[in-house]
């Protein structure tokens, strides 16, 4: 079974604080009426970081951007069948989406299956005037034709590494890195002489 190792640190915290500053401009920038923007975060680390780019454009701005939640679990292609329909939680995202300018939000972009899901799940709350994806690292396999607008940083990995993004709300700490999945040596096993 494979464990993983530490290779190296990607981002630090304050990496990661400045990472998020210059997209939060880059949002702004590229956004025409920011009454309409709206930031929903898939769960679990997209949401701190939903949050605190809403906190940075309050602190630019003074704009309140609304942040939603969205629980993508029941939405996966890799589970097995639950019910004919996903059961909502109406409070995952706590406002209307329909006409607004959703910025979608998750740590990583991998195969881009998690935001497939997440398209599925937001669209059953409404239908927004446009969805973007903005990610704190895109780490490339893409599987599916998807794309973020917004993107912190890139980074090219091997199929045998992970990037994890550990952020203090979630995880008790706040660096991004890069670790490698390695397969457990097999314990050598002495073999018994040969009578002769």
């Amino acid at each position: 079974m494979p464990t993983v190792r530490d290779k190296r640190q990607l981002m630090s915290a304050s990496e990661i604080d400045r990472t998020l500053v210059r997209l939060a401009h880059e949002v702004l920038e590229k956004t025409t009426d920011l009454e309409d923007l709206a930031f929903i975060g898939i769960k679990r680390r997209g949401v701190p970081l939903a949050q605190r780019l809403a906190a940075k454009i309050q602190s630019l701005e003074g704009l309140t951007v609304p942040v939603g939640v969205l629980d993508i679990n029941l939405y996966r292609d890799d589970l097995s069948t639950v019910a004919d329909r996903p059961v909502l939680n109406a409070r995952q995202i706590g406002f209307p989406i329909v006409g607004k300018d959703v910025v979608l939000m998750d740590d990583v972009l991998y195969t881009g299956r998690t935001i497939r899901s997440a398209l599925d799940a937001l669209f059953d709350h409404g239908r927004p005037a446009r969805v973007q994806l903005l990610v704190l690292i895109d780490r490339g396999h893409r599987e599916l034709p998807i794309e973020a607008r917004y993107i912190g940083r890139m980074i090219q990995t091997s199929s045998n590494e992970i990037v994890e993004v550990k952020f203090q709300e979630v995880d008790g700490q706040e660096k991004v890195m890069l670790v490698e999945k390695v397969e457990d040596e097999a314990p050598v096993v002495a073999s018994a002489a040969k009578p002769e």
